[in-house]
């Protein structure tokens, strides 16, 4: 097994897929002063990530939370690669934030080995995906390890970094560092179904959604029940909606196959997907959204 990276070794990170979780890890990274590579199927959305990235930091520099030297110094570390193994090649972290499907996953980490260091170590931002199945179509399992990042990645302080059974206390320890280095605080968790934060606020997003379904309370008035009297950030409706209905309905199902039919999806979750209301992505799911803004 070769050695694998240490903390102080990282200096670059590629991170693959330029959507919504894509663009605000490589802004975490680009911030900490890691030079960064963002990688997409489609260069325009990387392009336009770029763009996003430069969007949420200039918002910070109207709040007072950044300076615009910061903000320049971060957009010029950071940038579009012409293909994932170029930018492998110079990394010691290669980061994939691509869709739920175990199989794309699995090709983007087999494609990023064939020019990585034979140190570098591959984290998967999973929700919900088998980490030691995900890691099993490299050579060195060992090497991949769940990293989960929370939406918005800029603002959430949370990372949970998933171990499974081939990960070692070293690779552990570095992504710790990692995690503190790029401003947030990590936990670190068993490889089953769900992790902790999935498999809990799964758990919390059906039985509100069934509240709806039976007609205990409107979708605001539960959200607001949750805010105000158990401190949550953002109601449990409001967050699907955020999400996505469709992700959801899609972790609930396979921890229903994994873990029993206490994540058996209410069926106003399954008709609502069904027809299109996926929450802010499509404008409408428990709230209507309008500019990306709740209405």
């Amino acid at each position: 097994m070769p050695k694998r990276v240490a903390f102080e070794d990282i200096a670059t990170v590629t991170v693959i897929g330029a959507g919504t979780m894509g663009h605000g890890i490589a802004q975490v990274c680009a911030m900490a002063g890691y030079r960064t590579w963002l990688c997409d199927v489609d260069r325009a959305v990387a392009e336009r990530a770029v763009a996003r990235v430069r969007a949420n930091l200039d918002k910070g520099i109207a709040r007072g939370k950044v300076t615009e030297a910061d903000r320049d110094a971060a957009l010029a570390r950071l940038a579009v690669a012409d293909s994932i193994g170029a930018a492998a090649a110079e990394s010691q972290l290669v980061i994939e934030a691509a869709p739920e499907k175990m199989d794309i996953k699995q090709a983007l980490f087999r494609e990023a080995e064939e020019t990585a260091p034979a140190g570098a170590l591959f984290g998967t931002n999973t929700s919900s995906l088998s980490i030691g199945g995900i890691a099993s179509a490299v050579a060195d399992p060992g090497r991949v390890v769940g990293l989960h990042f929370f939406n918005p990645v800029h603002i959430m302080k949370l990372l949970e970094i998933v171990r499974h059974e081939h990960n070692d206390d070293a690779t552990i320890e570095t992504c710790r560092r990692f995690a503190e280095r790029i401003g947030k605080t990590p936990v670190v968790v068993k490889d089953v179904p769900g992790f902790a934060t999935s498999r809990l606020g799964v758990a919390v997003g059906l039985e509100a959604i069934r509240m709806v379904e039976e007609g205990v309370a409107s979708a605001a008035d539960i959200d607001t029940a949750m805010r105000l009297g158990y401190g949550y950030p953002m109601g449990p409706l409001e967050l699907s909606d955020l999400v996505g209905l469709d992700i959801r309905l899609h972790i609930a199902d396979y921890l229903r196959d994994t873990l029993g039919e206490r994540f058996e999806a209410p069926a106003l979750l399954r008709d609502m997907v069904a027809a299109g209301k996926l929450g802010k992505k499509s404008g409408e799911g428990f709230y209507r959204w309008v500019d990306g803004k709740k209405v």
